[in-house]
């Protein structure tokens, strides 16, 4: 029988072990347990691109689904609060129980089945609709968990409105959740820019890169059910090549597994290095590539600037290559945080967020060409 790659190199796409996060998703399943005002059902996931965010969203939607909930999964584009606002009134006209909704009939949890009704329609405000739903789903034993994506490219008033709506609706002791993700920084600016005193009491879960050992033992256990033998010696030089980077990890296994499977059928040393290979050149071809890019001329620099250490670099000493002052330099610093291509890894110290960028530019053609302020900065 034909066999499939078990690891899922794509975006968003839930790989086969949710590795190191067991513990973020008993969380929210114990709040949806709790019911109303648990820590769990307001929580913001965050950290850096190809960490894992979208999954772990994924997880906590799978865990209220499991409960009976409905979920409304969103991303933070133009148009959020109309797309929120159209999901309500669909879900309220088969849930509700209001002479402007459906009544309810018959209901099934797990999943939530009903038999309906159907009078008029009239518009109305989408908390109105979507506090008649959420009282219906109590009566029931369930609840409405929201879900949005990327809140760092959100419109500050939608965000307002959206916490404003939910924190109505919780003070009401009724069963919803609003679990949200984004870049640290730009988060942690969002946060503390006054938008919503209410947010700054979510659980707050940076999301980090798993460690060597617990890679290790999601591949050994991946490989062995997809009957690919590896030795440890190869499960341990696999998992430090992905940096416990969970989008290098699936694709380091994806590639490493495809080429084992082209060979004798297990992981040998030339099937190994041949997968890393490809997996570090994808990574740079999408992740890395696409991330560069994106950023100013200026902005680049500052990553080929720290691109020369071989670890964590100092700011003062980047900022001197650059030939800025330190403050100057700082302003960079700052918008490489939010983007969530660096990291401070300790005071007056930052480092590549993602594993391999320092490769990436390092054998790109603008390596070694210093880039002066002056040029095309867009971003400032």
């Amino acid at each position: 029988m034909h066999r499939r790659n078990p690891f899922k190199p794509t975006a968003g796409a839930r790989p086969p072990l949710l590795i190191g996060r067991g513990e973020i998703r008993q969380d929210f399943a114990e709040s949806v347990e709790n019911g109303p005002g648990s820590p769990g059902l307001l929580s913001i996931f965050s950290g850096p691109r190809g960490i894992g965010k979208t999954v772990m969203l994924g997880e906590v939607e799978d865990e209220a689904i499991s409960h009976g909930w409905i979920v409304v999964s969103e991303t933070a584009t133009p148009g959020l609060i109309a797309r929120i606002d159209a999901a309500v009134q669909t879900a309220a006209l088969e849930f509700g129980e209001n002479p402007s909704g459906r009544r309810v009939t018959g209901l099934t949890l797990e999943p939530v089945g009903i038999e309906t009704t159907a009078p008029e329609v009239k518009d109305r405000h989408w908390r109105r609709p979507l506090t008649e739903l959420v009282a219906v789903l109590d009566r029931h034993g369930t609840g409405l968990l929201i879900s949005v994506d990327e809140i760092h490219a959100i419109d500050r008033s939608e965000l307002a409105e959206i916490a404003a709506v939910v924190q109505h609706l919780i003070r009401e002791d009724l069963p919803i959740g609003l679990v949200m993700a984004g870049l640290p920084k730009a988060v942690e600016d969002l946060l503390n820019e006054g938008v919503s005193t209410f947010l700054r009491r979510a659980e707050r879960y940076n999301l980090h890169r798993a460690s060597t050992q617990e890679v290790a033992d999601a591949f050994r256990e991946t490989f062995a059910d997809s009957e690919v033998p590896i030795s440890d010696q190869h499960v341990q030089e696999l998992a430090e090549a992905t940096g416990g980077y969970p989008f290098l990890i699936q694709l380091v296994g994806y590639h490493v597994w495809s080429q084992s499977k082209r060979g004798d059928g297990c992981v040998t040393d030339e099937s190994m290095q041949a997968g890393i290979t490809r997996a570090h050149r994808r990574m740079g071809a999408t992740v890395l590539q696409s991330a560069y890019k994106s950023l100013s001329d200026i902005d680049q620099s500052y990553l080929l600037a720290m691109a020369e250490d071989d670890g964590p670099s100092s700011t003062a000493a980047v900022a001197k290559r650059l030939g800025v002052s330190p403050v100057y330099g700082g302003q960079y610093r700052l918008r490489l945080l939010a983007a969530g291509v660096i990291e401070a890894t300790g005071r007056g110290y930052v480092d590549f967020a993602v594993p391999t960028f320092r490769e990436f530019l390092r054998n790109s053609p603008a390596y070694g060409v210093s880039l002066l302020p002056g040029g095309n900065d867009s971003a400032s």
